[in-house]
């Protein structure tokens, strides 16, 4: 991993005065990454991890004014949120937010996310798009057939009650950062987060959020991935 641009370091601020950083995991998705990080910028300092990229997504992310970390190979987007993390706790980050890339998420909604953090009645904030409130057009297949059950098999395995899962918005504070680390290089990362909250004790609360579906997603095999992937570090844990 190199910096490709950190000088002059000056973390945007929240309206609490609170030290934020929106962390983007990116991979190819310079097409849509200038507007995503225009949006994210009035709310904390945005932080782009560059994975392997092999568009000019790192080129663009620097000149709309972020700070960019670039991993030299393709390694997942649960190694791009870690460096993200160590990056922005070794800066004395007060907290962060996990943000994609592809403008599926939205921007206007970070301040909801970091809201229980601010006020201290949470350590982790993850967002649902289950939740009341919110109208995420999830795709019938996607629904059905990946998402519910993925949520279903996560609980049952981490005993936690939650409404969604693999959603990748969330914010966690700094505490949570010095006690939260993951591993899990792909997709299974969530439910990973998940399982060290619950070990760790920390507070944690879910908060509703849209999801823009411009695609599909990953499939119904990426799916099967990801389940295979989080029975798999479950039974390494043991």
């Amino acid at each position: 991993m190199i910096i490709i641009r950190s000088a002059g370091l000056k973390p945007a601020r929240h309206r609490h005065a609170m030290k934020i950083f929106i962390i983007i995991p990116c991979y190819n998705e310079a097409r849509y990454l200038a507007k995503v990080i225009e949006s994210a910028k009035p709310y904390g300092q945005v932080l782009v991890v560059d994975d392997g990229s092999v568009d000019n997504s790192a080129a663009v992310a620097e000149a709309s004014g972020a700070i960019v970390l670039k991993h030299f190979i393709n390694r997942g987007q649960g190694a791009s949120l870690e460096t993200g993390d160590r990056f922005a706790y070794g800066q004395g980050a007060e907290a962060v937010v996990h943000f994609d890339a592809d403008g599926q998420h939205l921007a206007a909604e970070i301040p909801s996310v970091l809201e229980p953090i601010l006020t201290g009645e949470a350590e982790v904030v993850f967002g649902s798009r289950f939740l009341s409130g919110k109208n995420s057009k999830i795709p019938w297949f996607k629904k059905w057939l990946i998402l519910k059950p993925a949520v279903v098999f996560q609980n049952y395995l981490l005993k936690l009650k939650l409404t969604d899962a693999h959603n990748g918005f969330r914010a966690l504070s700094s505490r949570a950062l010095g006690k939260i680390f993951i591993t899990q290089d792909g997709m299974a990362h969530p439910s990973e987060i998940i399982e060290q909250v619950k070990k760790a004790g920390l507070k944690y609360k879910e908060v509703p959020v849209t999801i823009l579906y411009k695609e599909f997603g990953q499939g119904f095999a990426g799916g099967l991935k990801i389940l295979k992937d989080l029975f798999f570090s479950k039974i390494n844990n043991k």
